[in-house]
């Protein structure tokens, strides 16, 4: 017995858990957890559906399809996803998935760490992981790129995750890899673009400070948001205190944003996204 996950995106109408289930009972899977929704605005139809049992997944795509018409549909085994780590010098978000990967707190397994500089290279691969340093200076942005695809395509991996990479992607590379490459940014977005992030809230008093994790899109930190989070703050806590709380803020949320993708719960519709928690 094998355990999978139907995802399915397609036009509402009628009868369409039931035409559905019967796909899957006449292949011998046995529905074990199902969640649907319905963008009524749209009439669209979104369905998460783990099963369990013997059957090809060609063969179940292929009969989904010719009953539904025009759909989207992904399965998938429920097996950890690969995943290869991006990152520049900050340390604590990459700390935190190297800590997960080695107690498998989560469905994903590290198969390597790039870095445009190499500060984390000692904490990486001291985790029996390795690191792969491809310098950004004196080369262009694409000429950069092209070694990083280069290495990447060396792996077998299901995700980039950008882990403090603090470089911007080219719209060409991120083509490439749509809807595969999730980012950590340092605040609701759209909000306190630029440099010193943290500065500009002190600066202006805020409240609260939180973080958004996003899958990467050609618009800058515009992508579909995956999960974000809060903390409060007051006025007693200088920018530093704020970029310490901030980073603290960072790692969970990319945590619990690579949890919802990792086990697909996940759907990308146009720059939004359907989430079954």
């Amino acid at each position: 017995m094998k355990q999978f996950t139907i995802k399915i995106t397609c036009k509402d109408e009628k009868g369409l858990v039931y035409r559905i289930s019967e796909i899957l009972l006449e292949n011998g899977l046995n529905i074990i957890k199902n969640d649907e929704f319905v963008d009524n605005e749209k009439a669209l139809f979104f369905m998460r559906t783990e099963v369990a049992g013997i059957a090809d997944p060609e063969t179940v795509i292929n009969q989904l399809r010719k009953q539904l018409g025009e759909c989207s549909i992904e399965l998938s085994k429920n097996e950890s996803k690969n995943i290869i780590v991006l990152v520049t010098k900050e340390h604590h978000c990459l700390s935190d998935l190297l800590i997960r990967n080695q107690f498998k707190d989560l469905n994903f397994n590290i198969l390597a760490v790039i870095g445009n500089h190499d500060n984390l290279k000692d904490l990486t691969e001291k985790f029996d992981i390795p690191f792969f340093h491809i310098p950004a200076k004196n080369i262009t942005r694409e000429e950069h790129e092209n070694q990083i695809r280069k290495k990447i395509e060396d792996f077998n991996f299901d995700y980039l995750v950008l882990a403090k990479f603090m470089r911007i992607l080219s719209p060409g590379f991120v083509k490439d890899y749509s809807a595969k490459i999730i980012n950590i940014h340092h605040s609701f977005l759209p909000a306190f673009i630029g440099a010193n992030p943290y500065k500009q809230a002190f600066n202006r008093g805020v409240k609260i400070i939180g973080a958004t994790a996003h899958f990467v899109t050609d618009d800058l930190d515009e992508g579909p948001i995956i999960y974000q989070d809060i903390i409060k703050v007051s006025h007693s806590k200088t920018a530093k205190d704020l970029a310490k709380m901030g980073k603290d803020v960072e790692r969970i949320v990319l945590a619990n944003a690579l949890k919802l993708v990792f086990e697909d719960k996940v759907f990308i519709d146009g720059n939004k996204t359907i989430i079954f928690e």
